[in-house]
């Protein structure tokens, strides 16, 4: 069982930043995909952006150019650089890692608010 903890989450004004990082409690330099997905009250949970094993990223078209995924093997880190922020990005984040097992996993959310 992989325990995923995600940080970085907070109230930020619009147009500001934010680094969200997810820690994973095992090695994830095997997994098939990490990535971000959000979910803001009353809608589905959206796949923010992801990476593959080979480094291969995709973003949401609502993020491109503003948020930049990336993971750091030896530390067991994804992390997610958020700019330009946005009131309508305002969601619970979560990190999510698929390994080629096909076993899955999700952190438990972290919050971010964009003031306007």
């Amino acid at each position: 069982q992989v325990q995923l903890v995600e940080s970085g989450g907070g109230l930020v004004p619009s147009g500001g930043s934010l680094r969200l990082s997810c820690a994973a409690s095992e090695n994830i330099f095997s997994a098939k995909i990490v990535g971000w997905y959000r979910q803001a009250p009353g809608k589905q949970r959206e796949s923010v952006a992801t990476m593959r094993g080979s480094g291969m990223t995709e973003y949401a078209d609502f993020v491109k150019g503003r948020f930049t995924i990336s993971r750091d093997d030896g530390k067991n880190l994804v992390d997610l650089q958020m700019g330009s922020l946005q009131p309508e990005d305002t969601a619970v984040y979560y990190c999510n890692v698929q390994f080629w097992s096909g076993k899955g996993y999700w952190g438990q959310g972290t919050q971010v608010t964009v003031s306007s």
